[in-house]
């Protein structure tokens, strides 16, 4: 019997408990209240918004494009040294061409140049050879159309 007891007295002390730790809202609403929330902002935040918005479209996607094009292979060695040498001399003689130092193991590369058709590659590859005479060699390869190598008639780069 006692023990009948405590377990009735528990199980009713936990029922009273087990009520109250419910996660019901016990906030009463008034009967105009739609529950929808309103946002009141300073209209110079859409402008700014839209001022980001569009210099992220110039600067990102519009500005560079990728395309296949066109680069000079100017070194390819196992000595490292050799290829920093070769990019030092390249800008050095060839400022205007941007050049890209490539490690595959266990070989380093130097690419220079940014060129849409080969007939300009083909320019820079006769102006390149005297400094490389290991040898130049054009490639394809994905290139970005900012940074385009064009030769004008004094032989200096034309950015487009």
């Amino acid at each position: 019997m006692k023990q009948r007891f405590l377990y009735l007295s528990l199980f009713f002390l936990w029922l009273g408990f087990a009520k109250d730790a419910g996660g019901q809202d016990t906030l009463s609403r008034s009967p105009t209240d739609t529950g929808l929330v309103r946002i009141f902002k300073d209209p110079r935040l859409d402008l700014l918004i839209e001022k980001q918005i569009e210099v992220n479209e110039v600067t990102t996607r519009s500005g560079r494009r990728l395309i296949v094009g066109f680069r000079l292979l100017v070194i390819n060695t196992k000595d490292r040294q050799e290829a920093i040498n070769a990019k030092a001399l390249l800008y050095e003689k060839f400022p205007e061409l941007k050049s890209q130092f490539w490690h595959q193991t266990p070989y380093y590369k130097i690419k220079a140049g940014n060129f849409k058709n080969r007939e300009v590659a083909e320019i820079y590859e006769k102006r390149l050879r005297p400094h490389f005479p290991k040898g130049v060699f054009i490639m394809t390869d994905v290139i970005d159309t900012y940074f385009l190598n064009e030769p004008t008639p004094s032989g200096n780069k034309k950015k487009k």
